[in-house]
């Protein structure tokens, strides 16, 4: 079932063309839909149900057509990242040593839940199987950054370091 994501989608007129003029090239081509589903998450990071509609659209096929594969395939997301994606390794390493609990805190911290972006779009936080760094259980990710042999009381240290990135970062565009 479709849930409305807690951010606003936010496209701009030149994603709408760009992704238009990509599907008018791609749309006679036998096996359209996935391309244009990755291109459309490449110009948009997710894909909202504004941007599966434009696509269900002018492939000619339904919106419930273009949803099923979207949340068939675990590369799509319905929801928007953060601009720091934060991921939880769950593979047996890392939880048998607490990935769970870290998870949790997580989610306590931040206000959201696994797939979900926090309001002000600074995180997302998501959850994998195994980032093949068993030895440092339990892992978390920071972008490409791994913390390994994490602690729930790490977290706000480390949280804290991508938010005082995030205001540099927004104070130098202005």
């Amino acid at each position: 079932m479709y849930k409305k994501p807690s951010i606003p989608f936010k496209g701009t007129k030149t994603q709408e063309n760009e992704l238009r003029d990509f599907i008018l090239q791609e749309k006679d081509v036998p096996g359209a839909l996935m391309p244009v589903l990755q291109k459309a998450q490449e110009i948009y990071g997710y894909l909202p149900i504004e941007v599966q509609t434009i696509v269900a659209d002018m492939l000619g096929l339904s919106l419930s057509e273009v949803y099923g594969v979207v949340t068939f395939y675990s590369q799509f997301s319905l929801n928007p990242k953060g601009d720091h994606r934060i991921s939880i390794c769950l593979g047996t390493a890392c939880y048998v040593k607490g990935a769970d609990k870290i998870l949790e805190a997580l989610q306590e911290k931040l206000g959201i839940k696994v797939g979900e972006c926090t309001p002000d779009g600074v995180f997302s936080l998501d959850s994998c199987r195994c980032v093949g760094a068993c030895g440092l259980a339990p892992v978390m990710m920071v972008d490409d950054d791994v913390y390994g042999r994490m602690t729930v009381d790490q977290i706000d240290g480390i949280l804290q370091k991508y938010i005082s990135k995030n205001h540099e970062f927004r104070k130098r565009k202005k």
